[in-house]
């Protein structure tokens, strides 16, 4: 469907105005528990018109139709189908995020995630960055895109989720592989300067709240392994210590509870040092960063001994 298309035609035919189709769309939205159901409708709005979230505001104010095929979008919303599949895309940061059945929808949390590494980088001067287990490449893309002149690398084990990642990375050089995080990058030990991860994290026994993360999103971007969920991103945190450069940052999300276990376990850890914590746009802990110490030197009368 064309943008003139979709703004011709009777109202009756495109099921009566925008403003009254808004209003209905925003009810049902409402009645099936989406958070924000006035929103959602102006987005939903606003894919099927080509148009901004603003412009369709104004629009609302006219006799303008609603367009075709709105009215089967919005009952798709409401099933709790997520809106970023439904429009195809997902916005982070600066960013527009092309995503889909198959990949992780990126969170509005993950912003700050993103901030730390990109603050790290720009400390380090023509860093060398990766992104463990990238998803759709979000936090790889914002590094790309805030950071030209560092070098990102991501990694992704999913197939359908590499396929999203390849698409939204591709165009910003970003060096993307097919690998495992806990075995990633064989050769490129301690030559980053960056690592940053959000892994799955999810315990085993705990499920999503929100339908849209439990029944869309796949499990194997949710569940970090064992009871505690930490399999995954102590695995991510082993594999930053063997890639990272002495004094390279590490930065990694989890969920506002593991924040003490993954602090503990990083500070015992002796590859390990200045480890904090830190929160996410609702004040919550939601990532943990350390410093990769330098390797203890051997002195010349022990290596003689050996």
């Amino acid at each position: 469907m064309t943008k003139a298309n979709s703004l011709t035609g009777s109202a009756s035919g495109a099921g009566g105005t925008l403003a009254e189709a808004l209003r209905r769309a925003t009810a049902e939205l409402a009645a099936a528990g989406v958070p924000s159901p006035r929103v959602d409708a102006e987005l939903l709005a606003a894919h099927l018109l080509g148009e901004t979230p603003g412009r369709i505001r104004a629009l609302a104010f006219t006799d303008v139709p609603a367009p075709q095929g709105y009215a089967a979008l919005v009952s798709e919303r409401a099933a709790r189908v997520p809106l970023q599949h439904l429009t195809g895309k997902a916005h982070f940061r600066y960013l527009e995020l092309s995503v889909g059945p198959g990949v992780f929808v990126p969170r509005p949390e993950t912003e700050t995630v993103a901030q730390l590494a990109i603050d790290a980088a720009r400390r380090a001067g023509p860093a060398k960055v990766v992104d463990l287990g990238t998803g759709s490449g979000a936090i790889a893309a914002a590094v790309a895109s805030e950071v030209p002149a560092a070098e990102v690398h991501a990694v992704e084990l999913s197939p359908l989720a590499f396929a999203w990642a390849e698409r939204n990375l591709a165009p910003l050089g970003v060096h993307l592989v097919l690998e495992d995080l806990r075995t990633a990058l064989p050769g490129h030990e301690s030559s980053f300067d960056v690592v940053v991860s959000n892994p799955p994290y999810i315990p085993a026994e705990a499920v999503p709240n929100e339908p849209e993360a439990a029944e869309h999103d796949p499990a194997m971007a949710l569940y970090g392994g064992g009871a505690d969920g930490l399999e995954l991103p102590m695995a991510a945190a082993r594999t930053a210590a063997r890639l990272l450069t002495e004094g390279g940052y590490f930065v990694m999300e989890h969920a506002e509870v593991q924040a003490p276990a993954i602090a503990r376990l990083l500070a015992d850890d002796p590859a390990w040092t200045d480890v904090q914590s830190h929160r996410d746009l609702n004040d919550r802990p939601r990532a943990t960063s350390a410093v990769r110490r330098p390797a203890p030197k051997t002195c010349p009368s022990e290596r003689m001994k050996t």
